[in-house]
């Protein structure tokens, strides 16, 4: 699924600029997606468009989120520290984080980081703003393949 939402990233501006499920769906199985990975990307799309329309716009800035037990197992340490990251640097304000959050738990298996980054970098993708470069280089970028300068 998350090889669909890459590719759909970087061929897509905003999720409006994508074709209609079934000219997507055939699109997605001649470029070589296999169509369970296609049914549950376009699944989850759905979903994330549902959660970004209902989200509440105003939180407080002074708000605290403290995840739930099921939250801890599905999202990890890691993915929770990631989210934390980017939300004390300003880039990403609580009502995407908490759309990032509802799109992390609504995967099934165990979410890598790296699956995470995928997902954040969908909730920029479907409000149609695109995270400046550092963050972008964080999202993208493998650690083992970063520049020392």
């Amino acid at each position: 699924m998350f090889d669909v939402l890459v590719y759909l990233y970087e061929n897509y501006w905003r999720p409006d600029a994508c074709p209609e499920h079934a000219q997507l769906s055939r699109k997605l199985t001649s470029v070589g997606f296999e169509s369970d990975e296609i049914e549950d990307a376009l699944s989850w799309l759905d979903g994330l468009t549902t959660v970004a329309e209902s989200q509440a716009k105003a939180q407080s800035p002074l708000s605290l989120r403290v995840y739930t037990p099921a939250e801890q197992d599905h999202l990890g340490t890691a993915s929770i520290a990631f989210l934390s990251f980017l939300e004390s640097a300003g880039v990403l304000p609580a009502p995407m984080r908490e759309i990032a959050v509802d799109r992390a738990m609504a995967t099934t298996g165990e979410l890598a980081l790296e699956d995470l980054k995928i997902i954040v970098l969908m909730v920029f993708w479907s409000i149609g703003e695109e995270p400046d470069a550092l963050i972008l280089d964080e999202l993208f970028v493998d650690v083992e393949d970063r520049l020392i300068h």
